[in-house]
């Protein structure tokens, strides 16, 4: 294979890898609109439940909007790594994509 098809398959490679990032963090974002929603929701009830399993119980207000800032915290921590990890991939395909350019006008 020679290097200009290697190239290639490296770009492919890396697109890849960012489409996969890209759902993750697309699914971690409906999870922080989720929790913000929650939060919402909790914000105008006295009374407050959690689903443990199949079951609903009563729980404490502030220890459910305890937990929910908790996993919020969690879920933009993690939407942070994949912005970071996408910005290094998309900095590794722009790279790669000049190289490949370079040697075609060099041909």
């Amino acid at each position: 294979m020679s290097n200009q098809q290697e190239k290639i398959q490296q770009l492919q490679t890396i697109e890849q890898n960012m489409q996969h990032l890209l759902k993750q963090r697309q699914q971690f974002q409906m999870q922080l609109m989720e929790l913000d929603s929650a939060f919402e929701e909790l914000k105008k009830t006295e009374k407050a439940y959690k689903i443990i399993g199949n079951i609903m119980v009563v729980s404490e207000k502030s220890a459910l909007e305890k937990e929910l800032h908790e996993k919020k915290d969690r879920v933009e921590l993690r939407i942070k790594s994949f912005e970071k990890q996408e910005n290094s991939l998309k900095e590794q395909a722009k790279a790669v994509r000049e190289e490949i350019m370079k040697t075609m006008q060099a041909k």
